[in-house]
């Protein structure tokens, strides 16, 4: 038996084909068929055909045979599931980031405490969150949230047994607006009931789930990042347009960042260890991180918002293409251009941001692009490691086992050449956190930490098998 696993992004469809025992058989990508009057399916069904005629996988089979180019070993045929064959659905495991992802608002209390625990939340599960509000809001603040066209709000606010009135008050304020996101309630459980109450009474769509901050210091990530999960799948991917029918929602498990998040969580699982991600994309840089806290970060409460051991940070501004122009300028303004900077490079970015199909044309086109890809992996790593605020602690990456480094300018470059972004990452001693001690370096070149989190949920021992097969 076989297992498809995809990811339905904004400018490519990936996809991986793996064994019940976890062997990687294929991977393939082609371009998201995406945009009026197109169907994402189409895609989905393309690079199915295409994992059958890809190049040999030289490191991808079992060790049984030869491979030719159809992947699997000579005179075999892949088995390769039919997305549209209801009979298959166990089979076609499917993540996506098409449409702009999971658009996620937060509406908070303080902005420094609930709501920043409800932002870190909402990109640990998967979403961009595009729009934080604090405090009682009014009929500005309404609007401004409604502007930024969320896809879900997360309404957040008071420790358990804590203040209520600004939590009612905001239920209160948007079960009369005309925002019509479901709404995922994750604030002071004596409230909540109430809460759905206000939010009922006006047609509006409630999910509840435990608080997010249910006394100071202590971040519960979990059930909220469950409870976003299934109203993106309930409500959301079927209503943004990427396919004429149901049948692309019912196959969809995840938004793409979750689902690499939860691979994320196995592979730690796997290596026994801290586990950090730097994932360099054409429009943003994720960040994402594993860990286990030891001594003082395991017992003591010294953040008014708990950091996550579990997380993900979105750089927006770090891309290899439309982001290009902030790694320039973050770059400059952290101090890390130095002798790569200079005309060759700006006319290289000025290029990239206006022009995101530009693939280098020659050896000095390389040099630049990975470049870029040093500075946006440095640069986001140095953010996701600093301190969140005043008198708080960097994040503790230095016992980070594993750093995984996955994007396409890594995963299509020379083994070599993506080393040398990663070994940057590793070097950076001055960027005000703590860089990996003693990690050691892979790129995830063939899919397998999405694949391992569209696994992990029904088949945790193949997820850990695929996520092996990393390290």
């Amino acid at each position: 038996m076989t297992y498809l696993l995809a990811d339905v992004g904004s400018t490519f469809t990936k996809a991986a084909l793996v064994s019940e025992e976890g062997s990687l058989l294929a991977r393939a990508a082609v371009p998201t068929t995406v945009g009026p009057g197109r169907d994402v399916l189409d895609g989905l069904i393309e690079v199915c055909r295409a994992l059958a005629v890809r190049d040999p996988l030289t490191t991808a089979t079992d060790g049984s045979g030869r491979t030719d180019r159809r992947g699997g070993t000579v005179g075999e045929r892949l088995d390769v599931p039919d997305p549209l064959d209801p009979r298959h659905r166990d089979r076609v495991l499917v993540c996506s980031s098409a449409g702009g992802g999971l658009r996620l608002a937060v509406v908070g209390y303080e902005r420094a405490v609930t709501a920043e625990a409800g932002q870190r939340v909402g990109l640990s599960a998967g979403a961009k969150v595009v729009h934080v509000a604090a405090g009682p809001l009014g009929t500005a603040d309404v609007a401004a949230l409604r502007a930024a066209r969320p896809d879900v709000v997360l309404l957040v606010g008071g420790t358990d047994g804590g203040n209520a009135e600004v939590l009612l008050h905001n239920a209160r304020r948007l079960a009369r607006s005309r925002v019509g996101a479901p709404v995922v309630v994750a604030g002071n459980r004596d409230a909540r009931e109430e809460v759905a109450a206000e939010l009922a009474a006006t047609g509006r769509r409630v999910t509840l789930t435990d608080n997010v901050l249910p006394r100071i210091g202590v971040v519960e990530p979990g059930p909220a990042r469950r409870a976003i999960r299934e109203v993106f799948l309930r409500h959301v991917i079927g209503g943004k347009g990427l396919s004429r029918g149901p049948r692309f929602a019912r196959l969809v498990r995840a938004a793409t960042p979750d689902a690499v998040l939860s691979g994320v969580e196995v592979l730690a699982e796997v290596v026994d260890g801290d586990v950090l991600v730097v994932d360099v994309g054409g429009a943003t840089t994720d960040v994402y991180s594993v860990l286990t806290p030891q001594g003082e970060d395991a017992s003591l409460r010294k953040h008014v918002v708990a950091p996550l051991w579990h997380a993900r940070t979105v750089e927006g501004d770090l891309g290899m293409r439309w982001g290009a122009p902030g790694v320039l300028e973050s770059a400059r303004a952290e101090g890390l251009l130095g002798a790569a900077g200079g005309p060759a490079l700006d006319a290289w970015v000025a290029r990239a941001a206006t022009d995101p199909g530009l693939l280098p044309a020659d050896d000095a086109d390389h040099a630049r692009d990975l470049t870029l890809a040093r500075l946006a992996a440095t640069v986001a790593a140095r953010r996701h490691g600093r301190p969140g605020g005043p008198g708080e602690a960097p994040r503790p990456l230095q016992d980070v086992t594993v750093l995984v480094g996955s994007g396409g300018v890594l995963r299509h470059s020379p083994k070599a050449d993506a080393d040398a972004v990663l070994a940057a990452v590793l070097a950076d001693h001055g960027g005000g956190w703590r860089p990996p001690a003693n990690a050691r370096t892979r790129v995830d070149t063939a899919y397998l930490l999405l694949a391992a989190g569209l696994l992990a949920p029904a088949h945790p021992a193949l997820a850990r098998a695929v996520a092996a097969r990393i390290v």
